[in-house]
């Protein structure tokens, strides 16, 4: 506790050098209810360094940001209010379960299409948010415009969220209307955050695999 403590406290205290009060009393906020999520084992290191780091770019960018809101049945790693609209930030770290071990790619694209069809209807806007060092699999048919997906691209992404994610199972209304919108890349060692777009993301990650 004491060491997850430190580093969340090292880490404000870098993210808001040079920032204004409002900002960091935000940041001071969102650090304090990690901490108590700690407390109940609701939360790792690895994962709350990187909603922090994604949340203060998002404070700046004029959101209201809450950590670890309850959606339903669901809980959404970051949930931000601007206006009258909301966006819901997915914080993936790429990491894998022992039980995995022999299938972690198809694993982590099973991951990634479960969060997008589960989770973007929650929002008007949806983002995924990930370190530089985990390429995330996206499937091409999320990219797409839902108007544009088929009813194949449909069986092919339910098979896929079914294969690890069927209690309850995604239901094929909810991959017809699941939306991505942004991709935040989180450079945790400098406390930065590029945004992009699905396409591009996808586009790039393309070529490297």
């Amino acid at each position: 506790m004491e060491k997850f403590q430190g580093d969340l406290n090292l880490l404000v205290k870098r993210l808001c050098n040079g920032e204004n009060y409002s900002v960091s009393r935000e940041m001071e906020r969102l650090k304090d209810r990690l901490f108590s999520l700690h407390k109940e084992n609701l939360v790792k290191i690895n994962h709350s360094v990187m909603e922090l780091v994604c949340a203060k770019y998002l404070i700046l960018a004029g959101y209201n940001i809450n950590v670890e809101q309850v959606l339903d049945s669901l809980s959404c790693d970051i949930y931000a209010l601007k206006g009258f609209g909301g966006l819901l930030v997915e914080v993936e770290t790429g990491f894998v379960p022992p039980e995995h071990a022999l299938d972690p790619l198809t694993y982590c694209r099973a991951r990634i299409v479960s969060k997008i069809t589960r989770y973007s209807g929650y929002a008007e806007k949806f983002g995924l948010a990930t370190p530089p060092h985990y390429v995330m699999q996206i499937h091409p048919a999320l990219i797409k415009p839902p108007r544009y997906r088929s009813v194949s691209d449909v069986k092919e992404v339910k098979a896929l969220c079914d294969l690890y994610y069927s209690n309850p199972p995604v239901s094929p209304e909810e991959i017809k209307n699941a939306r991505i919108h942004a991709v935040y890349i989180l450079d945790v060692d400098n406390g930065t955050v590029k945004e992009t777009d699905p396409s591009t993301y996808l586009e790039k990650t393309q070529q490297i695999l």
